[in-house]
């Protein structure tokens, strides 16, 4: 493995470092201090985090702490790694947090109907989720649904406003406003780019997190239990396709690379919606306004779409 060290912009740190045999607890301590601060480790070359300032001091003291055992610590600025390319490290990174994920998804998922609202079940899995995010650097797809469960655990009272289980008729929802969350990711423009060319050719789309600020609105992939979302193993996308009775084989294969991207459970084995998923990622760091990454993620699954055979 080849380091190529150089300050300033470099994007990552690097802490290597060496304790006495006989420093065994102490060695312990940094470990778990390690595993708290989200590392991983890179073989036998140290420890890496992203570069960024928090994570800078958070070395800088464990290293200081080593030093206080008798052992021997360097924090370096990073620019690459010859054979791990910064996409597949920020990769290993989200692969990191998955199973803290889908170990709260899971706690979340067998809380008992007693324990669901303002419960202290409900504030300690608050204060997990709030931990996990704190070192998921590089946003694991598996956020939005721990969120989105914790969301529903927390407001169980909220009125379910999602129009039955039966095929629906696209001729009840024309020239309508659909209301989703802000900074929209893979499935939520998708699921604009199915209402605009198999629902609602006129829609208009419109942003926040509150279906009750927009009554008239149709809501699409939100926390709340309102409109069209999640519904079983099935992403929002699925479940407009179900609902309106879709069934192209081009949608089924774009849908079927949507739920692997958003869900990331791999149940289809298509990586085709993970690169259009990190460019809108990417388009939200920029600040590009909601209206914009919809439109442009509307053109893309557009593309997709034209490109299947």
């Amino acid at each position: 493995m080849g380091i190529t060290r150089q300050l300033g912009s470099s994007p990552w740190l690097l802490l290597i470092f060496s304790l006495p045999s006989k420093r065994t607890s102490e060695r312990v301590g940094i470990w778990r201090k390690l595993q708290k601060f989200g590392t991983i480790s890179l073989r036998n070359s140290g420890y890496v985090l992203p570069n960024r300032p928090v994570n800078q001091e958070r070395f800088e003291w464990l290293a200081k702490a080593i030093r206080g055992f008798k052992g021997e610590a360097s924090v370096l600025q990073v620019q690459a790694i010859d054979d791990l390319p910064s996409d597949t490290l920020k990769e290993q990174f989200r692969e990191t947090r998955k199973p803290d994920y889908v170990a709260l998804i899971r706690e979340i998922q067998q809380l008992k109907p007693s324990e669901h609202g303002s419960s202290a079940q409900v504030a300690r899995l608050k204060r997990r989720l709030d931990e996990i995010i704190e070192i998921d650097f590089f946003d694991s797809p598996l956020r939005a649904k721990a969120e989105e469960g914790l969301y529903k655990a927390e407001h169980p009272a909220e009125t379910r406003r999602s129009p039955g289980k039966g095929r629906l008729s696209k001729d009840d929802y024309q020239d309508r406003i659909w209301l989703t969350r802000p900074r929209p990711g893979i499935d939520r423009v998708s699921s604009a780019w199915f209402i605009t060319r198999f629902i609602d050719p006129k829609a208009s789309f419109a942003f926040g997190a509150d279906p009750a600020a927009l009554p008239d609105a149709v809501p699409f992939d939100m926390y709340q239990s309102a409109g069209f979302g999640h519904d079983g193993d099935k992403c929002t996308f699925e479940t407009l396709c179900a609902r309106f009775g879709v069934t192209e084989k081009k949608v089924r294969l774009i849908g079927q690379a949507i739920h692997d991207a958003d869900l990331d459970d791999e149940k289809f084995g298509r990586i085709g919606g993970n690169a259009i998923n990190q460019i809108l990622k990417g388009w939200a760091k920029q600040g590009v306004s909601d209206e914009e990454l919809l439109r442009r993620g509307i053109d893309i699954i557009e593309g997709l779409y034209h490109s299947i055979g």
